[in-house]
């Protein structure tokens, strides 16, 4: 959660929320829907019938949502689409074109998508590859407006990738960033996730291939990264053996924080964790998951990256918050299938 309704600043503020928003989540509709088939060279800010045949060669992943000092909810999420050569698209992520886009809304249930590439692969350092998983927030660095984090990865997923960075303005218009700011030798590093901490400096969270969460922490504004000490989660528990990912951190005005993260038990199953910390570097799992890809057609085998918003609704006691989150419906070979960005509703 990034609420830019509180500040502008890269605070902590941006990251705090008045209540736990728990573990009680109810799945709800689809907010950006993938291409269908016969568009695999879409404008950004097409939209199409639900009908449209889709078989998950073009699917939409990761949202990331800020809340603009306007009121208004940006969401930056990555478009999957088929790469020259590789025509099976996201059901052959590892051969996969993306690119960064972005959509709006006023309530967080209904979102348009926006005309413009936020960011290509080309521009990213992807070549014709992937750029994923976006994470947008204040500039820490001294520097007025927006930082994003990216996955940066030009082949493969089990090559050597880094995450990079690029700065805006206005949201719109993104600049990358020369350099990489994390990356480690042989490793494949994704979903990276920024935490404000109280002493001004920042702590990246993502996800290390064999490993699971890590984290590393800047004292430059959130350029340079050094690796902490051991393990955030790790991949050892029923819903997460494979891996585990994405998080999202909530700081609770109360105390403590609030993660949930992406699990995989196997490669053709995730759902949606969480677990809490006082310190936010020691983390207790919960036992079952808060939404599970096994409730519905749209999900029926995976639901893995989100975001959570508090809800516009002002005087809503307690405060309602909204999650929007990554499901495949398992309909392609080897349950891949397509992608679409859904949301849930906190109970």
């Amino acid at each position: 959660m990034i609420d830019l309704t509180q500040t502008r600043d890269a605070s902590p503020a941006v990251q705090t929320c008045p209540i736990d928003p728990g573990v009680n989540w109810c799945n709800q509709n689809i907010a950006i829907d993938a291409p269908p088939d016969d568009d695999v060279d879409p404008a950004p800010e097409a939209q199409w019938s639900a009908q449209s045949k889709r078989t998950g060669i073009c699917g939409v992943v990761s949202p990331r949502v800020v809340a603009l000092p306007s009121g208004i909810f940006r969401m930056y999420y990555t478009q999957i689409l088929p790469h020259r050569d590789f025509p099976q698209g996201a059901n052959d992520y590892d051969h996969a074109t993306t690119r960064i886009l972005s959509a709006t809304s006023s309530d967080g249930i209904s979102w348009f998508p926006e005309a413009g590439i936020r960011l290509s692969p080309r521009e990213g350092g992807a070549g014709e590859f992937r750029v994923v998983s976006s994470e947008v927030v204040p500039r820490a660095d001294g520097v007025a407006g927006l930082r994003m984090y990216y996955e940066c990865c030009d082949g493969p997923q089990s090559k050597q990738n880094s995450i990079r960075s690029a700065v805006s303005e206005d949201g719109l218009v993104w600049i990358v960033e020369a350099g990489v700011r994390l990356e480690f030798s042989g490793q494949n590093l994704s979903a990276p996730r920024i935490l404000f901490l109280e002493d001004g400096r920042c702590r990246l969270f993502c996800s290390e291939r064999g490993t699971g969460m890590i984290s590393a922490v800047s004292v430059d504004g959130g350029v340079t990264f050094h690796r902490e000490a051991g393990i955030r989660i790790a991949p050892d528990a029923t819903y997460d053996r494979l891996t585990a990912f994405a998080p999202e951190i909530l700081r609770l005005s109360t105390g403590g924080y609030r993660m949930y993260y992406a699990g995989y038990s196997s490669p053709a199953r995730a759902d949606i964790l969480t677990a809490t910390s006082d310190d936010g570097l020691n983390w207790q799992k919960a036992a079952a998951p808060v939404l599970s890809g096994r409730t519905g057609i749209r999900n029926a085998v995976k639901c893995s990256e989100m975001c959570v918003i508090r809800v516009p609704w002002e005087t809503a006691v307690p405060p309602k918050f909204r999650m929007l989150y990554e499901e495949c419906d398992g309909t392609a070979e080897n349950q891949r299938g397509v992608w679409r960005i859904a949301s849930a509703i906190g109970l």
